[in-house]
């Protein structure tokens, strides 16, 4: 086993950020949805203590945003094992590989030859799922926040809520997504110390400090596939 360097920093800056926000708006997101009545003497405008729950469900929407547009960016300006070619599909190899992996995490069927080093075909499709429901929950979240803020960047949402039927179908939307991605995180969570476990290979900590490790021999077929993927494109 080798090391190789994996995950750069900018998409390991992108994953522990991102999870910081799931959590945030998860959990500001359920208090605002389903706001508990809380009994006080103290004076309203002193504690205000929804007032700061929005806010800050507003602030990390902001950061969401604006890390899933720099990880769109470096999905074309990272590493082979960032690109946007490992999320799409399209390529029968990458169904194969898919189909490999459902039965090595469903069936547990040991799987002798899977050539990714990165993200396997099962987890990069599903991450572009991921992606898919990122968007959603953007176009959704501040097509909610657009009937209350007079900001341009606010108003650029103003379309979606007419367009999915109105603010309660959006809000429904919006919240469905929220459990989405909470189950995403369970399931995750539960595949990355599987995999970790029986592949060997680093995949916990490479998120930290960006190496994996690989037999002698693989790196060289990886690449090959990946040039194999370019020449289709």
């Amino acid at each position: 086993m080798h090391p190789v360097y994996v995950w750069e920093l900018p998409v390991r800056y992108y994953h522990w950020l991102n999870a910081l926000t799931i959590v945030i708006l998860s959990i500001t997101g359920f208090i605002i949805g389903d706001p508990p009545a809380i009994q006080s003497a103290v004076e309203p405008s002193f504690s205000y203590w929804f007032g700061t729950t929005r806010f800050l469900h507003f602030l990390f929407a902001y950061i969401f945003l604006f890390n899933f547009i720099i990880r769109i960016y470096w999905g074309f300006a990272g590493n082979r094992f960032a690109n946007w070619r490992n999320y799409v599909p399209y390529t029968t190899r990458h169904w194969k590989d898919m189909w490999d992996i459902i039965k090595v995490d469903i069936f547990q069927i040991q799987c002798k030859d899977n050539p990714n080093l990165g993200h396997n075909a099962l987890a990069s499709f599903t991450y572009f799922l991921t992606f898919l429901a990122f968007l959603m929950q953007v176009l959704t979240g501040f097509g909610l926040y657009a009937a209350m803020s007079p900001t341009w960047f606010a108003q650029l949402f103003a379309w979606v809520p007419p367009l999915l039927g109105g603010d309660m179908m959006t809000r429904d939307i919006h919240h469905i997504m929220m459990w989405f991605f909470i189950l995403f995180a369970l399931v995750h969570v539960y595949l990355v110390f599987y995999h970790d476990y029986i592949e060997r290979n680093g995949i916990t900590s490479s998120m930290i400090g960006g190496w994996k490790f690989q037999e002698e021999g693989k790196e060289e077929r990886e690449k090959e596939l990946e040039k194999d993927k370019k020449r289709i494109v």
